[in-house]
């Protein structure tokens, strides 16, 4: 135990090492490695890195060759944070080995070895090398002899001149280790000049020996002789772990030997192991234990052979297999460092403290690289290295030994505040708070010391353990913690509470594709405690949000999971994990999806012949739900998709794998599919079987559509619709073509090869024309002739028509359209069918390309239109038929009219009585240019309906029958030998109902004009006086007794105009007066008083009339004000209405006002 005054130092110390932030001894990040530099550096500066880190920061020294470097002496040295700089290096001073020292507060650290090479490159001596002469077929060794540098080397050699280097090839062979050159047989065309070229990596340089010439001696030619080993590789050559080794062999010989290599213990190369440079180099990248051995160079030729061996020892420099770490311990214990390296040969130790060798003595010992140390003291403390080194290499392993003395202290092992367990559980309680040496602990609960029975005990680490707890052991229980250093305390709050129990658990269910299922998890738990719910799904967490559209968890005190619209991918096992801060209770369940199988596997054609095929294939998944049934699809190049296919057995059931598929089509290439079914539904299909093709068979299908006819002269042409491929049945399908004239009993055959041929042309003189021949066509392959296609007659060609169709006449019908009419053609037998006739026609100037219109054979007449008016056409007919045009006709003319007048008729006016209407209008007078007006042509047509009539006259008015019902729309036309003229402005006329009514319509304006006259009307009527009308408003229908069928209410006024009266505007209301209840609608149009509720009614000169007309309703329309083309309320719902109401008698009134001032008050009944 240290003295009082002693343990005050230490507890000092420990206290400035306690403060924030925690000191650390230097740790190497970088170290200096070694390295071989130019003699004259381009940047003139050498960099030896040394970086470490610690606290407080480091800082660092040098050594070289064991000796110190004072860079503030020398200003050949800089320091850069801890790397050293050499400026203006030299070989001579700067060149050796290296040493960092890192230190600080807490110690020191030494880097590995650096060592720094200056590489050089001297000149060759100069002096001119002998002429070597050899005989031709003798070897020879031209000598490079390197001069006095440091550093790798490689060498080459020129011929004659640079850049002409020599090749190596397994005649010549440049030495890297030698740098000579050899070659095995020399020939004439070696004969030269050779320059050994030399060159350092390192140093950047290239120096060039003094050349040597070669020649041949005139004494003859060499002989043969076995081969000598010039180049071999060293008796025993050692190789790093790691390395790559090269081993080089060459020989001189005649004829030149050839190299090959082998081990000496007769075990194979690996894979590794390459021959290069026609096998002078063996090389064996990253070498391994395994690699060493004794190696074989084997050269042989005709005349024998020669070996030369050598072995390989492998060597590894020292690598760490158990490093030393950190120690931290208290003052009084002991310490045991191990540390071990691998390496051969085997590594020793030796321990550095401080950067220092470690002083041994009696309480500090090694024994086999591990370091041993008792009863430490503070003085102890310090940066600790063991280095392991053999022949081949050095490695440093670095560690901090802390040695600490200090009070016990929980500020950074503080106990828990708060620990739950639940009743009957154990429970352990930690105590252990920083101290050096451990502190001694005891316990409290309360102000009650603890003490050990059969459920509490004592743990050597301080803390307390508690078995089957209790509520009585709940309480605050305190660790007091000792050492001489000082005491202190820390203290927990037990809380002992009611297990969880799971009360409602989840439930193994089995459910279909698609449905939703609820999996319980309810718990009855201590209302202390929180619950957290977890589901883990086939061993994994549940992600609710991927899958939150399937996946629900709903609850405070229940975890109940829902899953909608379940997958198949749902199927498994579901655990509902209930976790609190003192236990955890969980339950699982299994659930089960059912859905349609999945596709089937290994689909396969096992055979196949020309209509059937049979298939095999392998169950697939089947989703919970045994497969009841297969059925096979089949698709082909000439289906649409895929199509079920027949099989044999008709029902293949879910246990069987295997079916034959029939009623194929021969010789087409198919495909086939499975598609499995279960009482859920059928599943997906397969992937697809490899393509087959059915077997050839003869052909069962003839052509169709056999018919023919027509072609030219002396010939017949037959055709059909050629038989699709996938009914061909086989390869060197054809047509079969007969043929024979009417009663005729043998039939004349040909073949067509082409299978997509369509037609068969048979030309003879002996033909006559438009003869009947009865045909059919037959079919064929590889495999046999099929059948015929039933017999058809076909016609030979025709021949052209030979007359021209006469007489021929043409005439005007207007300014755009003539007629040509023309007799029929003489026909003979020979002339078959006749398909119709050409006009051609053409005006002058046209002549070169007139134009055509054709006319079926029935026809007699044509209409030429589109023509131009006042122009005279020339025109021609022929008839043909499918053998050609006859010739044409004689030519006709006809010239065309003026055109039709383009002024309408004006100034249409209508009166109406009880059954009929009056119209008048102005007479339409032709321009010079235009066709004189021979008539007028009144269309009408009844609303609603379609068909148009018209009436013509020679007068400028018209009589029609006055339309029942909604009325009729009328226009007039001029009629003229060129043409209808323009139309006028089509009028509206009311029905039978409204008989009495007058109208009219201004006469047509050129468009741009066609708003004036509607402003005229307006202004004019704006100044009108108004006059009440001689008529009152009138009731139609069954309006009055019994049940009303219908009933409309219908107000007409007539006017006159005073051009002198006020500018006014005008308004109207119509009331409908039912079972003595008025209901009123009332319009307004600011604009005209000759506008109703449903359409434009106009004025003519300084008398008009109007019709307000509107079927009555019980609900009066309140729409805007003064609408122009509102459609009309349909009387059908009036009726509806009337008959719903049960009214029996309507009352109407026509009020018409100007400003204030009443003009007309008409009032009707019915």
């Amino acid at each position: 135990m240290p003295l009082a005054w002693k343990q005050l130092i230490l507890l000092s110390f420990i206290g400035c090492l306690g403060g924030e932030p925690v000191l650390r001894g230097p740790v190497f990040v970088r170290e200096p490695s070694s390295s071989v530099v130019p003699v004259s550096p381009e940047d003139k500066t050498v960099t030896l890195n040394c970086e470490a880190r610690g606290n407080p920061s480091p800082h660092y020294r040098w050594r070289l060759n064991g000796s110190d470097i004072d860079p503030s002496a020398e200003h050949r040295y800089q320091q850069s944070g801890g790397s050293l700089v050499l400026l203006n290096p030299s070989r001579e001073r700067d060149a050796g080995t290296y040493q960092c020292f890192a230190t600080n507060s807490l110690g020191t650290v030494v880097s590995r070895e650096a060592r720094l090479q200056f590489a050089y490159l001297e000149n060759f001596k100069t002096k001119m090398r002998s002429t070597v002469s050899v005989r031709e077929g003798q070897g020879v060794v031209l000598l490079c002899g390197p001069p006095p540098h440091a550093g790798e080397l490689s060498y080459a050699w020129i011929f004659n001149e640079y850049p002409s280097f020599v090749e190596e090839d397994s005649r010549r062979f440049v030495s890297q280790e030698t740098g000579h050159l050899y070659v095995a047989k020399v020939e004439p065309s070696d004969v030269g000049t050779y320059t050994c070229v030399v060159t350092s990596p390192a140093a950047a340089s290239r120096v060039l020996g003094s050349p040597t010439p070669l020649v041949l001696r005139a004494d003859g030619v060499m002989g043969e002789y076995e081969p000598k080993i010039e180049v071999q590789f060293p008796e025993t050559l050692p190789a790093a772990k790691g390395s790559t080794v090269k081993l080089e062999c060459f020989a001189l010989g005649n004829p030149v030997p050839q190299i090959t290599w082998r081990r000496g213990d007769g075990l194979p190369f690996s894979g590794k192991i390459k021959s290069r440079k026609f096998g002078g180099v063996l090389e064996i990248p990253n070498f391994q234990q395994e690699d060493s051995g004794s190696y074989e160079c084997v050269a042989e030729n005709s005349r024998g052979r020669n070996v030369a061996r050598g072995r390989l020892t492998y060597y590894a420099k020292p690598h760490w297999v158990q490093p030393i770490r950190d120690v931290e311990t208290a003052v009084g214990s002991s310490l045991h460092w191990e540390c071990r390296a691998s390496g051969k040969p085997k590594p020793s130790y030796r321990w550095l403290k401080n950067g220092e060798p470690l002083e041994l003595e009696e309480r500090i010992q090694l024994e086999n690289g591990a370091l041993t140390v008792w009863n430490l003291s503070v003085a102890d403390s310090g940066m600790f290295q063991c280095l392991a080194e053999n022949k081949h290499g050095l490695a440093h392993s670095s560690a901090e030994l802390r040695v600490v003395a200090s009070a016990p202290d929980f500020s950074r092992t503080p106990m828990k505040k708060l620990v739950r367990v639940q009743v009957g559980s154990e429970v352990g309680l930690d105590c252990q708070p920083r101290a050096s040496p451990r502190a001694v602990s005891s316990w409290k609960r309360g102000a009650r010391t603890v003490r050990g029975d059969g459920r509490i005990s004592f743990l050597k680490d301080g803390g307390l353990k508690i078995a089957n707890v209790t509520k009585a052991d709940a309480g605050i229980y305190t660790c007091l913690a000792e050492n001489p250093f000082g005491r202190a305390n820390d203290s927990t709050h037990l809380v002992v509470t009611e297990p969880t129990r799971i009360t409602v658990a989840p439930s193994n269910m089995d459910v279909s594709v698609g449905e939703s299922v609820l999996l319980p998890c309810q718990v009855r738990h201590d209302p202390l405690l929180d619950m957290v719910f977890t589901w883990y799904f086939n061993g994994a967490l549940t992600d609710f949000r991927k899958d939150g559209s399937h996946l629900e968890v709903s609850g405070s005190s229940s975890g109940d999971l829902m899953i909608r619209d379940t997958r198949l991918e749902h199927s498994g096992r579901y655990v509902c994990v209930v976790q609190s801060g003192v236990d955890s209770v969980s339950s699982a369940a299994d659930l089960v999806v059912r859905g349609s199988p999945g596709p089937p596997a290994h689909v396969k054609v096992d055979e196949i012949t020309d209509r059937t095929a049979q298939l095999s294939w392998q169950e697939g998944t089947d989703n919970h739900s045994p497969v009841t049934s297969y059925s096979i699809q089949a698709r082909t190049p000439f289906s649409v998709g895929w199509q079920t296919a027949a099989t044999v057995p008709e029902v293949i059931n879910g246990k069987t794998h295997t079916a034959t598929v029939v009623a194929l089509n021969p010789w087409v290439e198919y495909e086939f599919r499975v598609v499995a079914s279960n009482r859920i539904g059928g599943g997906e299909p397969s992937s697809p079987s490899e393509k087959v093709r059915t077997g050839e068979a003869a052909p069962e299908v003839p052509p169709s559509e056999v018919g023919g006819g027509g072609g030219s002269h002396s010939e017949l042409v037959i055709t059909w619709d050629p038989v699709p491929e996938e009914l061909q049945n086989g390869e060197g399908f054809g047509y079969v073509v007969a043929f024979r004239p009417l009663g005729v009993t043998n039939w004349i055959q040909t073949v067509v090869t082409s299978p997509d041929a369509s037609r068969y042309v048979f030309r003879s003189e002996s033909i006559q024309p438009f003869s009947p021949y009865e045909v059919k066509v037959g079919v064929y392959n590889n495999q046999g002739e099929g059948p015929f296609s039933p017999v058809t007659t076909v016609f030979s060609a025709e021949e052209e028509p030979t007359g021209a169709p006469t007489p021929v006449s043409a005439s005007s019908l207007s300014s755009s359209e003539i007629e040509v009419s023309w007799g029929t053609v003489p026909w003979r037998r020979s002339d078959g069918r006749l398909l119709g006739y050409e006009v051609r026609f053409w005006s002058s100037g046209e002549e070169s390309s007139p134009r055509r219109v054709t006319v079926a054979a029935g026809e007699t007449s044509a209409r030429l239109r589109g023509l131009r008016s006042q122009l005279v056409y020339h025109a021609a007919v022929r008839a043909y038929n499918s053998a050609g045009a006859g010739p044409f006709s004689a030519t006709v003319n006809a010239t065309t009219e003026k055109t039709p007048p383009r002024q309408p008729p004006g100034n249409l006016v209508w009166n109406a009585t009880d059954t009929k209407v009056f119209l008048s209008w102005e007479q339409v007078r032709a321009l010079e240019n235009e066709s004189e007006v021979t008539g007028y042509k009144v269309f009408y047509r009844t609303r609603g309906q379609g068909d148009l009539r018209v009436l013509s006259t020679n007068r400028t008015s018209a009589e029609l029958p006055l339309p029942l019902g909604p009325g009729c729309e009328v226009h007039v036309r001029a009629t003229t030998a060129g043409g209808d003229g323009a139309s006028s402005e089509p009028v509206r006329i009311p029905g039978i109902t409204n008989a009495g009514a007058r109208g009219s319509t201004t006469t047509i304006l050129p468009p741009a004009s066609r708003h004036l006259p509607t402003l005229l009307l307006v202004l004019h009527a704006l100044w009108a006086h108004l006059a009440p009308s001689t008529l009152p408003p009138s009731l139609t229908g069954p309006c009055a007794g019994g049940t009303p069928r219908g009933c409309s209410v219908t107000g007409t006024l007539r006017w006159e105009t005073d051009p002198e009266g006020a500018l006014s505007p005008f308004e109207g209301a119509l009331g409908l007066i039912l079972l003595g209840k008025q209901v009123s609608s009332e319009f307004r149009d600011r604009g005209s008083p000759t506008r109703n509720r449903e359409e434009p009614v106009a004025q003519t000169g300084h008398r008009g009339s109007g019709r307000l007309s509107r079927p009555s309703k019980v609900i009066p329309d309140a729409e805007g004000e003064g609408t122009r083309t509102r459609p009309p309320v349909k009387a059908r719902n009036t009726r509806r209405t009337l008959l719903r109401r049960g009214y029996n008698s309507v009352e109407a009134s026509l009020l018409l006002r100007r400003g204030k001032q009443t003009a007309c008050d008409l009032t009707g009944a019915s």
